[in-house]
């Protein structure tokens, strides 16, 4: 049965931690394809504006350019609004019949899974890659989730983090793709939004 990561999220700005837990997915698991997810609003960040969409699917592209088994799709922008994981899940099992799905989660979004929208068909639809965060315990739920714990090469690092950074006129070079720190100084992202 063909295999199928899913690891939605802001990636605002996506940096070194999301490649690496992608590339830890795909081994470990062994995954025969990963798809980036870009959020168009997360649910999880109410009120908060992120970059243009156009901004985050070119430092997406840019990054995974050459990659065979990793791709960004864009659904979640083109559909707007919110974006939910089980509307996402849905689409991808009406392409991908008969694929085993997996969605990448950080292990502090674990134990809200059960709040989430269209939570129990959700859990039917697919496994969760837990992502641990370093220094934290491992996350548990009870079935029907399906959970499955990455080890992967844990890098303290966040979005968020970055953009104080850029904001405080810090270096981010060893903590983005080269081409994402290209863009974002070429761009000037970050320096006009407020801290979120």
């Amino acid at each position: 049965m063909p295999t199928l990561g899913l690891f939605g999220g802001s990636f605002d700005p996506l940096h070194l931690g999301h490649l690496l837990v992608a590339q830890a997915a795909l081994e470990e698991l062994s995954l025969d394809r990963l798809v980036f997810l870009p959020a168009a609003q997360s649910p999880f960040k109410p009120g908060t504006t992120p970059a243009p969409a156009s901004a985050r699917l070119r430092m997406l592209r840019q990054s995974l350019a050459g990659q065979t088994r990793m791709a960004v799709d864009d659904m979640e922008i083109r559909r707007g609004g919110v974006s939910f994981t089980a509307e996402s899940c849905r689409e991808f099992s009406r392409r991908h019949p008969g694929w085993r799905l997996f969605w990448l989660i950080g292990a502090d979004h674990v134990p809200t899974l059960p709040l989430w929208r269209d939570a129990e068909q959700l859990a039917q639809m697919v496994e969760f890659i837990v992502i641990p965060r370093p220094g934290e315990p491992s996350a548990t739920l009870p079935a029907p989730y399906r959970l499955h714990p990455l080890r992967g090469w844990p890098l303290k690092v966040s979005s968020s983090e970055i953009r104080d950074r850029i904001k405080s006129g810090l270096p981010i070079h060893h903590l983005v793709p080269p081409s994402v720190a290209e863009q974002i100084e070429r761009e000037d992202l970050y320096l006009s939004i407020a801290p979120r």
